[in-house]
């Protein structure tokens, strides 16, 4: 006799309240093998930022050590040497072009002269600024100060990798966002679980390392979120889209600004050592004296002292630019001196074209003249490089760089432990493929908003399905 409890194929029917747990069960197992998948990717990416971001945010400590010999200078009471001096003084030491000034920041600090030589090259002389005597010369790093701080944020920004570098940063930032939501849907307690959650279990082996990686991601999911968004801007395809939709909204920087005054041709970020990441793609503006004095040619290479030095760092001292700023010279002769001034607080933050004949500001441009989304950039990215709040602001980012490092080692040894031999140790595919669905749903999502993310998504899920069965088990 046949049970009508059955259906009519004989197999017993599956209670209803079996299925919403096997549909979070097959949700588990999905954001766990894509969290595993995008860790073996991106991790040693994060390792490496982790590693270099945290060296990076010492870099004036460690500029200051390495250059103590250069910096340091016996202060006297008599007034120190005009500019135009040190410039020439630095020029006869090292025959070349004259390519900035930096003052000194403090009493009892060096001037710096940047030189072009003839070879191509770029030198700093450090020279007393009372006696003018060149204390001796370093390779010009621009922004990072020292040839160490150079190679520490070129591996930072995977630069010595070209345009495929930047893509990689990009994707692993875009992908540090997923990895911590699908990392605290993972850990989010279930079934009353209290151990393991908030602090570290007192455990063995692999227990131990899975907490370590857990809890440790819990308490810096915020740090973690914040470093990937910020360090976004700085990226080709998200970074670029950003910039334009800011200036689209007429929140980057306001249209019109320096349209009172002649432009070139030459982008901000390319013709100084720093620019604010707002402005780096903006022309940099021309000397309207040019026209009035004598009209040389376009492109004729600036005088190698320009005569206007010393009147021109009189007037940008005037203007009151926070002390560690920088005079960029022209290097053409409708170009402008340009003072830049980047403190730790970006409130100071402030940028100064003068006309390269006549010493005028042309454009004087600080925080506050900058639309919303170009103000929050610039702070994102100050607090991203512990400056804007002075020690803590560095003591904390370190400790946000010292528990990425943690997470991406702690889950190398889970994994080792765990993978079985001759295979990944991948969690296993999930028997329902309808939580795989709704990730790929989430992907497009993600593609929308984070375009390198949403492709390498959709790929690695159509390389997921396309595998056999048999192989998808072996791997996990």
């Amino acid at each position: 006799m046949t049970d009508p409890s059955l259906p009519a194929g004989g197999a017993p029917a599956r209670p209803a309240a079996a299925e919403p747990r096997a549909a979070a069960s097959a949700l588990y197992r999905a954001v766990w093998r894509w969290h595993f998948y995008a860790g073996l990717l991106v991790l040693p990416v994060l390792a490496l930022l982790a590693v270099t971001g945290a060296v990076y945010l010492f870099k004036d400590e460690i500029n200051a050590a390495l250059h103590a010999d250069l910096r340091r200078v016996e202060p006297r009471a008599e007034a120190p040497l005009p500019p135009s001096a040190l410039a020439a003084a630095a020029l006869e030491a090292i025959p070349g072009t004259l390519r900035g000034y930096t003052p000194p920041a403090a009493p009892g600090l060096s001037a710096q002269v940047k030189i072009l030589r003839a070879d191509g090259l770029r030198d700093v002389a450090w020279v007393n600024p009372w006696t003018a005597e060149v204390l001796g010369s370093t390779w010009d790093a621009g922004a990072a100060g020292s040839r160490a701080m150079w190679v520490a944020r070129k591996l930072h920004s995977l630069d010595y990798v070209g345009w495929w570098g930047n893509r990689i940063v990009e994707a692993a930032a875009g992908w540090t966002l997923l990895l911590t939501a699908t990392g605290l849907y993972l850990w989010w307690p279930r079934r009353g679980r209290r151990v393991g959650v908030l602090l570290p279990r007192r455990a063995r082996g692999r227990a131990l390392w899975r907490d370590l990686h857990a809890v440790t991601g819990a308490w810096t999911a915020l740090a973690l979120v914040f470093l990937a968004l910020t360090g976004l801007p700085w990226s080709g395809v998200w970074g670029k889209a950003f910039h334009q939709g800011a200036h689209a909204l007429g929140l980057g920087v306001p249209d019109g600004y320096w349209s009172s005054y002649p432009l070139s041709t030459v982008p901000m970020g390319e013709a100084l050592d720093e620019a604010p990441w707002i402005l780096a793609p903006q022309p940099m503006p021309a000397s309207p004296g040019h026209a009035r004095h004598g009209g040389a040619a376009a492109g004729a290479p600036a005088p190698a002292a320009p005569a206007m030095l010393d009147e021109v760092v009189a007037r940008a001292e005037a203007l009151g630019l926070a002390p560690g700023w920088t005079l960029d010279a022209p290097t053409t002769a409708e170009g402008v001196f340009t003072a830049s001034a980047f403190p730790d607080a970006v409130s100071g933050q402030r940028v100064v074209h003068f006309d390269r004949y006549t010493g005028e500001a042309l454009v004087d441009m600080g925080l506050e003249d900058l639309g919303a989304l170009g103000r929050a950039a610039e702070w994102g990215i100050s607090v991203h490089m512990g400056q804007e709040f002075g020690r803590a602001n560095q003591l904390a980012m370190l400790l946000a760089c010292l528990a990425i490092l943690l997470t991406t080692v702690s889950a190398a040894a889970m994994w080792w432990k765990r993978r079985p031999a001759g295979g990944l140790g991948a969690p296993r595919p999930p028997q329902d493929w309808r939580a795989p669905r709704a990730i790929l749903a989430a992907a497009v999502v993600a593609g929308m908003l984070f375009p390198l993310v949403g492709l390498s998504l959709v790929a690695m899920l159509a390389i997921d399905l396309a595998l056999p069965h048999a192989l998808r088990r072996r791997l996990g």
